[in-house]
């Protein structure tokens, strides 16, 4: 990877301590909040549900914002600062409650720092190594991802308390922020080379996220969120089907495994076949690893099935993130970003909620399956309605 600039990788570093912080705390949440507080699963989707919401107000205001701003990196290190000083607070939560509050707090944060810095990495990268460079960057993140349970796990083999793995996960979180405020160096927002290098050829058409192509994929996105809920169901259906849950933070780690290990090539990939084939193959993934959670009934289906669901990943994250960029260039990225986060983060409630209601009042089986039948109907419209843009050789 040391042909990606320099800003690429040292973001990268500082994701993977960011979730290295955030997984330490994730794959137990579930647990803790049905066991240890006593909330329902339909809580449990209010939470992530809610978190994830409130902060897509905040992804679209800082898109809009850092396009306006002489540099991008103020708001990127207030979000990631926000984040490291709430996330490790539920330790201290005695009621559901005070978990959703610590968690819309710490989406907050994302919500600040997320659309400012994709922009940011479209802006210093060339066009043809656009997937590549956001593969590489969800790549680092799932990185941290890996170790974070594996922290959690070492933590609870040598003292089995929840609360102090939480707590303890404030140290890598402080690393990501001095990584990110003294490793990072920001670029101007606007006119810059790599910005001028990856104009569009009809500038008319780059100037803003609301023409026909980023409408038609935004929409299309939004199908595909509303049958994408909280991964907690996830990993609350994986120990309905046997897996212990000392080995969740296993499973999880073997999940982000595979989404770190394949995610640059996903991105790659990419820019080499075109967008929409890579992220349409990578939906159908997710359905198949959404029906097969829905029936599953043995421990080693569900290791299996998560890592097909970490596949779906690897080639979604980056080249969606990529096809933002191909369709929305010039001084409004930021923005097209910002939408493009608002509505995945926007619509994880109503699908958090439809989840859960539907695993509450029928079965875990025809809640997922249902997130699998909306997956294939978005892998559908994207091919259908959705221009594949031309690409850029390097």
């Amino acid at each position: 990877m040391s042909s990606l600039p320099p800003t690429v990788r040292r973001l990268g570093l500082v994701s993977l301590l960011t979730d290295a912080s955030s997984e330490m705390i994730y794959p137990l949440l579930p647990s803790f909040l049905t066991g240890t507080l006593r909330a329902s699963p339909e809580f449990v989707g209010l939470v992530e549900g809610l978190a994830e919401s409130v902060a897509s107000l905040l992804k679209m205001a800082s898109g809009w914002i850092s396009d306006h701003l002489p540099r991008r990196k103020p708001l990127i290190v207030g979000g990631y600062t926000l984040s490291s000083l709430a996330r490790p607070l539920v330790a201290l939560a005695t009621s559901p409650w005070h978990v959703l509050a610590v968690r819309v707090a710490d989406r907050i944060g994302k919500g600040v720092r997320g659309a400012p810095r994709d922009a940011l990495v479209a802006q210093v990268t060339p066009p043809a190594d656009l997937g590549r460079a956001f593969g590489f960057h969800r790549a680092m993140d799932h990185a941290g991802a890996v170790v974070g349970p594996l922290l959690a796990s070492a933590v609870l083999l040598a003292r089995d308390d929840l609360r102090l793995v939480f707590a303890l996960a404030a140290l890598p979180a402080l690393a990501s922020v001095l990584v990110l405020v003294f490793g990072v160096k920001d670029a101007p927002a606007r006119a810059t080379p790599a910005a001028a290098r990856s104009a569009s050829p009809e500038p008319t058409h780059a100037a803003t996220p609301a023409g026909p192509g980023p409408r038609r994929f935004l929409a299309v996105i939004g199908l595909f969120t509303l049958g994408n809920s909280s991964d907690a169901f996830l990993l609350l259906r994986a120990q309905q089907a046997g897996v212990s849950l000392a080995l969740v933070p296993l499973l999880w780690t073997a999940h982000h495994v595979v989404k770190s290990a394949a995610s640059t090539a996903g991105g790659a990939l990419s820019d080499r076949v075109g967008r929409r084939v890579t992220i349409a193959g990578g939906w159908c993934l997710y359905a198949a690893a959404y029906a097969g959670l829905g029936l599953a009934t043995r421990a080693w289906q569900v290791w299996a099935l998560f890592a097909v669901y970490g596949l779906h990943h690897a080639l979604t994250e980056g080249p969606e993130r990529a096809l933002i960029a191909d369709l929305a260039t010039g001084e409004r990225r930021g923005r097209a970003f910002g939408l493009y986060h608002a509505i995945t983060g926007g619509l994880l409630l109503p699908a958090s909620l439809l989840t859960g209601a539907l695993w509450q009042r029928y079965s875990p089986g025809v809640a997922l399956l249902t997130g699998a039948a909306i997956a294939l109907a978005a892998a559908v419209a994207l091919l259908m309605v959705v221009p594949e843009p031309p690409r850029v050789r390097g």
